[in-house]
């Protein structure tokens, strides 16, 4: 009987001493958090997109209560919300202009020609692993639609030519549509890039417009009408230098006779040059000397 109240007694004396144990070192390590962290992180939007450069809002708002990054870096903040940050942690708001996703291709089915039929899985992946994905030029958007899925915000929708189309408002720059991209089509640029060269083509003239009627033909009139250093031709494609972006304007697009070089209004509407080919066509090119790819499995 002695020895089961020894053993009682040695037990509620260990209990006794681990439990102050653990309570002196919840004193001792308790890491302090910052209160203000989550109160700025209910003024952010809650996207967890990344376009910021952190993992994602919570991360975000604790660089923000260090001190460590600007409001304005959230882009897809409303200017009001990041105003209110600023003015809550005493900082200045900073200046960030929105990115968005952009296309370096306008061959949709009514103006690119296919010229092998591709019948795998249902991927520009998959498909530009079969011989590029069967379409006449070979850097061309595949249009299976694989940045539509990706894109986690809605911002991109495929038209029905099978290109992409990114709304500006509802597009984040969190990279995702730029990293699956096959075709490396994609990039991500501030909204004032107006001037666009919608074409990532970079073979010659005659050749390259058998394939797609939008084509950049390296014909260098655009690079003739712009100031000096703002269009380069660069492997058969119209390149612009964004860091002189203060010079580009309309001038640039007025004769480019495909209309692979254009200009981006707010919204993203796009506006040809006067002598761009018009395009009349509403359905798809019939494929021509289609020969059918091997089959891309899961």
């Amino acid at each position: 009987m002695e020895s089961i109240f020894v053993a009682v007694a040695f037990m509620s004396i260990l209990g006794l001493m681990l439990a102050s144990i653990l309570v002196l070192a919840n004193k001792r390590l308790v890491v302090f958090e910052d209160p203000r962290i989550d109160q700025v992180e209910e003024l952010l939007p809650h996207a967890n997109c990344g376009a910021c450069g952190t993992p994602g809002c919570r991360p975000f708002a604790e660089m923000l209560v260090k001190r460590e990054i600007e409001p304005a870096r959230c882009t897809v903040n409303s200017k009001v919300m990041n105003q209110a940050i600023a003015k809550f942690l005493g900082v200045d708001m900073g200046n960030q202009e929105k990115q968005v996703a952009r296309l370096a291709c306008a061959g949709g089915s009514h103006v690119a020609y296919i010229r092998a039929s591709y019948g795998g899985i249902n991927s520009c992946r998959a498909a530009a692993m079969v011989s590029g994905g069967g379409k006449g030029c070979s850097w061309g958007c595949l249009g299976l639609g694989d940045c539509e899925q990706v894109c986690d915000f809605k911002a991109i929708h495929m038209n029905r030519y099978g290109l992409p189309i990114v709304s500006e408002s509802d597009c984040t720059a969190c990279n995702d549509c730029v990293e699956v991209c096959p075709k490396d089509l994609f990039s991500l640029q501030p909204i004032s890039h107006q001037l666009w060269v919608a074409c990532n083509n970079q073979e010659f003239g005659d050749e390259a417009e058998a394939e797609c009627s939008v084509i950049c033909t390296a014909c260098g009139r655009c690079v003739q009408d712009s100031p000096e250093g703002l269009i380069e031709i660069r492997d058969n494609l119209a390149v612009i230098d964004y860091s002189k972006n203060s010079l580009a304007s309309r001038i640039a697009i007025e004769r480019c006779p495909t209309g692979a070089i254009v200009w981006l209004e707010k919204g993203g509407q796009i506006e040809k040059g006067k002598d761009a080919r018009k395009v009349i066509r509403k359905e798809a090119l019939k494929a021509t000397n289609a020969k059918p790819l091997p089959v891309a499995r899961a």
